[in-house]
């Protein structure tokens, strides 16, 4: 079976979009355009029908108990943004300690680190090695004074999955707000924010195969209601949480592929996973000395990111050119910094360099998946033949006793 060049294996950056979702949302660029607001004419009032029914898609994928807890944004981050300050802000006279993960995504961190500026205090929780959190270092953490507790569902770079129940019955029986990032989970894993306990949820489209430029954040409306202070003003859209004109189409295929993303889960990790399994099992029948980053248990099915001793991250990134894959996460992958989620879970500086994080998706085959451990074992293979290091460890140098001359 032939393969199509180049071949697309970093979903977790951003996916392609379905076509069921294109063909969705392309009648609200030039039948049904009109704004959501207009609620005086014939072409609003569909325009509003429209972004009612992709409202009631992503709170059903959430598990959400009903739409009205759905807030429109622009993506995770803007996501991110609005429910870290915006609980900050909202709830500032009860309180000033916020808790989150030194692996979150950088929106979060951030958002963190923009609080600190004034004057809010942050506990920064470490990870294993499998790059999970410990709960007991979580309840001991919290305070009267915290007010929100920030852990991502499914972390971007090494796919692992957080005990999200656990972590929202803690934060519950405290009176904490848990506020989760779950841009990676949301289509992905099952998730259900009444079960789990979580009070606010940011997701966006573009990765479960929507469109990029629009993402939601649910915000709990009972037990307890969660209230926030808005970061953009103007006519009071979205219940007064995010001022602007509604993206009608974005909103339409934001549904559509939240609504398949749910239905056709089961099936597809499951054809996912098979793949995950026979390129992990292939690389390291034909490469030694590779190594997996994160938890293989707790773990979602697309993702695989693996260290391969003695080759330079970006010489393999290079030598494989016809394969997308990242090294770090998409977010900060223009810096030349080893991962910080790799360096929090201990992985050394010369392993995280190596890193190379693999993204399968819905659209990736069989065929793809056998021509990148091809691909990827012969590039390894060349690259250590040109390593010094390498013919040393050959040889069963021990190079953590070597003394290099010059240290």
């Amino acid at each position: 079976m032939s393969v199509q060049l180049p071949i697309y294996l970093d979903n977790h950056a951003t996916t392609r979009v379905d076509p069921r979702v294109v063909d969705a949302m392309l009648p609200y660029f030039s039948t049904h355009y009109g704004n959501a607001a207009s609620r005086t004419h014939s072409f609003g009032r569909t325009a509003e029908a429209a972004v009612d029914v992709g409202r009631g898609q992503l709170a059903r994928a959430i598990g959400a108990s009903t739409d009205k807890e759905i807030v429109i944004t622009s993506g995770a981050t803007e996501s991110d943004n609005l429910a870290i300050k915006g609980v900050a802000h909202m709830l500032r006279s009860k309180g000033d300690h916020l808790i989150t993960a030194v692996t979150e995504h950088k929106a979060v961190l951030d958002s963190h680190h923009a609080l600190e500026r004034e004057g809010f205090r942050v506990t920064w929780l470490p990870v294993d090695k499998e790059g999970l959190i410990d709960l007991q270092q979580l309840a001991d953490a919290i305070t009267d004074q915290t007010l929100l507790v920030s852990i991502m569902a499914v972390n971007n770079e090494i796919g692992v999955v957080q005990p999200l129940a656990a972590i929202g019955e803690l934060c519950h029986k405290r009176g904490v707000l848990f506020f989760c990032d779950a841009a990676q989970a949301v289509g992905k894993i099952p998730l259900d924010v009444e079960a789990m306990h979580i009070d606010l949820l940011a997701f966006t489209a573009h990765k479960m195969y929507g469109p990029k430029g629009i993402g939601a954040l649910y915000v709990r409306r009972k037990n307890p209601r969660v209230r926030l202070e808005p970061m953009m003003h103007g006519g009071g859209h979205e219940r007064g949480l995010r001022s602007g004109t509604l993206a009608v189409p974005l909103i339409v295929a934001f549904g559509e592929a939240a609504r398949i993303a749910t239905e056709e889960m089961a099936e597809e990790s499951k054809r996912i996973l098979a793949l995950r399994h026979r390129l992990h099992q292939g690389l390291s029948a034909r490469v030694p000395q590779i190594f997996l980053n994160g938890s293989i248990s707790e773990r979602t099915p697309g993702n695989l990111n693996l260290s391969f001793a003695y080759v330079e991250g970006e010489s393999l990134l290079m030598g494989i050119s016809d394969i997308a894959v990242s090294s770090g996460s998409a977010c900060t992958s223009s810096s030349l910094e080893p991962s910080y989620v790799l360096k929090a879970m201990g992985v050394g500086d010369e392993l995280a360099h190596t890193s190379i994080r693999f993204g399968i998706g819905r659209f990736n085959t069989e065929a793809e998946i056998d021509y990148a451990i091809e691909r990827v074992a012969d590039v390894v293979t060349r690259l250590r033949e040109m390593s010094p290091l390498w013919e040393m460890v050959q040889e069963g140098i021990d190079l953590s006793s070597v003394n290099w001359a010059g240290h």
